[in-house]
């Protein structure tokens, strides 16, 4: 994807991110009982690394959609109702990796999967500093508990998920492209 096509919203845009969104969802959904430890209602999601992955490939809007629509399904599925804030923030996860997306020439290569890494942590702290912050407001919890009880686990959670899962769905989806001839 080159730089004039990563703002760029139209009809791959909405399919892809839909796509990523059932994904996303369905596999929050399958490990949303895993709560992280000392972390108010934050689970352990491996999901993440689709979500980024997704917003890697395809664009931050693509990774907005994956995440805000994903988790919204997955936070359903599981009985827990719509968390604003946390949606947001899941789709501002994909987001800020998705402005990778024009720099990606190849899913195999070291410098390539390093840049994505570092952008999808990064989507990470944007996310879940948002998500964390905003439930002060929402949950009316205080400063100390948003940031150590919400956001450190949250963010050490999903960029160990980033940083292990991540280079391994770049590297898979290059060999199946390369197979399919894309």
């Amino acid at each position: 994807m080159n730089d004039s096509k990563t703002w760029e919203f139209g009809t791959r845009q909405v399919v892809y991110g839909a796509i990523g969104a059932a994904l996303y969802g369905v596999l929050s959904w399958a490990s949303n009982f895993v709560p992280l430890p000392a972390a108010g209602n934050v689970t352990f999601r491996p999901a993440v690394a689709v979500l980024i992955f997704f917003g890697t490939a395809y664009g931050p809007w693509v990774g907005f959609l994956a995440g805000f629509i994903g988790n919204t399904l997955g936070d359903a599925i599981s009985g827990w109702g719509f968390f604003w804030n946390w949606s947001v923030g899941n789709g501002l996860m994909g987001l800020v990796a998705g402005l990778v997306s024009a720099q990606i020439k190849d899913f195999r290569a070291q410098g390539d999967i390093i840049k994505a890494v570092i952008y999808g942590i990064v989507g990470v702290a944007v996310g879940m500093l948002f998500s964390s912050l905003t439930e002060m407001l929402v949950g009316g919890i205080d400063i100390n508990t948003a940031l150590v009880g919400y956001f450190v686990p949250a963010f050490i959670g999903n960029a160990v998920v980033v940083a292990v899962l991540l280079p391994v769905l770049m590297i898979a989806f290059a060999a199946v492209a390369s197979r399919r001839g894309r």
